[in-house]
């Protein structure tokens, strides 16, 4: 069968995150969405800054698994038409009638139109509606539960035009029309796991529309078993076990998980989700001295490394260890509570380490997923491609911009069947040097240049 036009109306927020979303569900579920409007890498990278895209898909039922899951999916619709007048918007959809004839007997329906980055007038929105008269719907209308819903959307550039003056009706860029397939109902979800409303935050707790967002590109699903090596106050935990997934955390640093009270922090806001029973268990160690004794056990490894901004990232060790001075002594209570000092972990051998690990412990087509933070002005792709190792293939790279710096949203595949040892986590530079090598330092020296450069 050929695949159907279908029109997608985004939230305007995390432009570049909508295709790997896309992709990702769309995986998920066993199906593929066609992208033949934009095959130049350029005019996808301008389509994604605007609230509509015309993709194509088998029928509406794909169309419903992705408006029920994609968080960035305000709604779909079936694509009728679109122009830069009504005349051309009209031409077109006359020439599919097909699509809608019917709908023309005696089917109940309602008229919407809806301006972006303007405010349409009553009367405007009346006169547009009555200008698809040709139609010739016999159904009576119905505001309130109609059997299909008919969706006009004007895009104007911007709320104002170049001469500081409001736009008018009608000076819109472009014009879309078609029949309501769904809506998104995945948006919802950022108000129920909002971080105010949780029983347990912290201040590193990721926002709850990119942990959602990390949780698709992760495929969360029933059946699948998550880790998070960098676990904290469990920001992934919550919405990927929501999804279906078993999760295991870990992180060096006990006190992020557990909190104060006596039930851990994180198992507490996990029941306020329901999902209890879906955290697997929860482990206080240093990754690069992990007790994991055989690989290939995840379907996915999904993190927020700490990166310095507001806890950096940390691993056992003396910072540096002065021959002038004598070595501890042994405790005089074997059983006080002993805290093992830690040194800095410098974020590009994190990173180059991660992905060791990663391969090691996923399962063949096993996903990595995580945040790295990069500077803007000398971020180069090479910086991410050159940490990959063999076995590994980066699938999806999209960024959230903070001005000077920004963070990048990486998705990794596992490609390989081979079995590799486990990482020794004594990774040296190689000859590029990435932008988000010694982030922390560069981040609280406002990213100014150093002398000579």
């Amino acid at each position: 069968m050929a695949p159907t036009d279908y029109l997608f109306v985004f939230a305007q927020a995390h432009e570049e995150f909508r295709v790997p979303e896309l992709r990702s569900i769309s995986e998920l579920n066993g199906f593929e969405i066609g992208f033949s409007r934009y095959v130049d890498p350029g005019e996808l990278a301008e389509a994604v800054k605007r609230p509509f895209m015309v993709l194509e898909l088998e029928d509406d039922e794909h169309a419903r698994a992705l408006a029920k899951r994609c968080i960035l999916i305000k709604s779909i619709y079936e694509f009728y038409a679109q122009g830069s007048t009504y005349v051309e918007v009209h031409e077109e959809n006359r020439r599919v009638r097909s699509r809608w004839e019917r709908y023309i007997p005696d089917t109940s329906f309602k008229f919407t139109v809806t301006g972006y980055n303007h405010g349409l007038s009553q009367r405007q929105q009346r006169n547009v509606i009555e200008s698809f008269s040709y139609m010739d719907f016999l159904g009576k209308i119905d505001m309130k539960e109609p059997e299909i819903t008919l969706g006009v959307f004007e895009e104007y550039e911007k709320d104002r035009r170049p001469d500081g003056q409001r736009h008018t009706d009608g000076e819109f860029r472009q014009a879309y029309f078609g029949r309501l397939v769904a809506e998104g109902t995945a948006r919802s979800f950022i108000k129920m796991f909002d971080v105010k409303k949780r029983d347990y935050f912290g201040n590193t707790s990721m926002e709850a529309e990119i942990s959602l967002l990390m949780a698709n590109q992760a495929q969360a699903a029933p059946g699948k078993l998550m880790y998070d090596p960098f676990i904290g106050t469990g920001s992934m935990a919550y919405t990927t076990a929501y999804f279906g997934a078993y999760v295991y955390g870990s992180d060096i640093d006990g006190r992020q998980m557990r909190g104060k009270a006596k039930t851990p922090g994180i198992i507490r806001a996990a029941a306020q989700y329901g999902v209890a029973n879906r955290i697997m268990d929860l482990c206080t160690f240093d990754v690069t001295h992990n007790p994991w004794r055989c690989g290939g056990l995840f379907d996915v490894i999904i993190t927020d490394p700490p990166y310095g901004v507001r806890a950096g990232a940390k691993r056992l060790g003396r910072k540096k260890v002065r021959e002038d001075r004598p070595l501890p002594s042994p405790r005089p209570n074997p059983d006080e509570a002993y805290i093992p000092p830690t040194k800095p972990y410098e974020l590009s051998a994190l990173i180059t380490d991660l992905i060791l690990f990663s391969r090691y412990l996923l399962k063949p087509c096993g996903l990595l997923v995580f945040f790295l933070p990069t500077v803007t002005e000398t971020y180069e792709e090479v910086d991410v491609r050159t940490a990959l190792c063999e076995g590994m293939e980066l699938v999806a790279n999209s960024v959230q911009g903070f001005g000077s710096w920004g963070r990048r949203l990486v998705t990794i595949r596992k490609t390989t069947m081979k079995c590799y040892p486990a990482p020794t986590f004594s990774s040296a530079g190689g000859e590029h040097v990435p932008a988000h090598k010694d982030f922390r330092e560069k981040y609280f020296k406002g990213f100014k240049k150093e002398s000579g450069e």
